[in-house]
């Protein structure tokens, strides 16, 4: 006698397809995503391991971003010293050259053009903020414009506005280090340096010509001057350069432990895309299979047989 269906054969055939059904749904969007899930249910028992995976990456990229930032502010302080430095190099040459030369023709014009670069070096900027003022970011380091300024004001301290706050940043999760540098600490001694020649100009008048055996002597004196005032400056250039270096480093490491946690959490989430394409077509063909067998239950209904 001819099989024919019953009941049960249909609920049984039914679930198969809907469980095929949804198999292929969960396979093919592992495939659509890459990710083995899109919440952490979908990953069991490495759900709580995974949530302290990402919480180390925010804070490790949190630091990351802190660096860049403090990495910017640093290279721009190296610019500013170097720019003091150089300046204050300009005009202890400038004093030698004249009196090389026995002539002090273009000494004014020379030391107040190389006085203007400290005083941009001294008010330089990082990201509109002054980097040389302390917690006072949006005040200018110095106020001073020309060399008359550095006679007029009633002392050179008069002309630096930065606080005497030093900036500290976190170099990693464990160590802090200092990254601020004031205006006054690393300009008071090149201000000084240039106020002497203008304090000598007010009281005796401007360099003309031919050097006198008094303005040979006074400008003899005033090299050791510019010399210790570039020091201090390169002094401070030099601590910068290693802060920077400091950094860099922890930079260095840090994007590694960011690279590692990342290849970790990828191992836990991203799918193998070979294997999940094969079990999407292994998902395909069940759901055929089962819509075939299906179909042949319905074939084999009573009533097929009846008619």
């Amino acid at each position: 006698m001819t099989r024919v269906s019953t009941v049960q054969n249909y609920n049984i055939m039914t679930s198969n397809l809907m469980a095929a059904q949804i198999r292929q749904n969960e396979v093919g969007a592992q495939v659509s995503s890459q990710k083995v899930a899109n919440d952490l249910k979908g990953y069991a028992k490495n759900a709580e391991m995974l949530t302290a995976m990402r919480g180390t990456q925010t804070r490790i990229n949190g630091l990351l971003d802190q660096i860049k930032m403090v990495g910017n502010r640093l290279e721009m302080q190296d610019t500013g010293l170097g720019r003091i430095a150089t300046a204050t190099q300009s005009g202890r040459e400038a004093i030698a050259n004249a009196l090389a030369a026995g002539n002090a023709t273009t000494l004014m014009q020379q030391m107040t053009a190389a006085f203007g670069e400290v005083v941009q070096g001294l008010n330089t900027k990082s990201n509109g903020l002054y980097v040389f003022s302390g917690a006072q970011t949006e005040t200018a380091t110095t106020s001073a414009t020309s060399m008359a300024d550095l006679t007029a004001a009633p002392a050179t301290s008069d002309l630096f506005h930065n606080d005497q706050y030093i900036a500290t940043n976190r170099v990693d999760e464990q160590t802090s280090a200092k990254t601020g540098i004031l205006g006054d600490a690393v300009g008071t001694d090149v201000f000084d340096a240039f106020k002497q020649v203008q304090a000598y100009v007010d009281a005796n008048g401007p360099f003309t010509g031919n050097l006198t055996d008094a303005q040979v002597n006074f400008l003899k004196g005033l090299l050791p001057t510019f010399d210790a005032a570039h020091k201090t400056v390169i002094d401070a250039q030099g601590k910068n350069g290693v802060t920077q270096k400091r950094f860099e480093g922890a930079q260095t490491d840090l994007s590694n432990q960011a690279d590692t946690l990342t290849a970790m959490v990828g191992g836990i989430t991203d799918v193998d895309m070979a294997d999940a394409v094969t079990r999407l077509e292994s998902a395909k063909l069940a759901v055929q299979a089962s819509a075939q067998v299906f179909t042949s239950l319905q074939a084999s209904s009573l009533l097929n047989v009846l008619k």
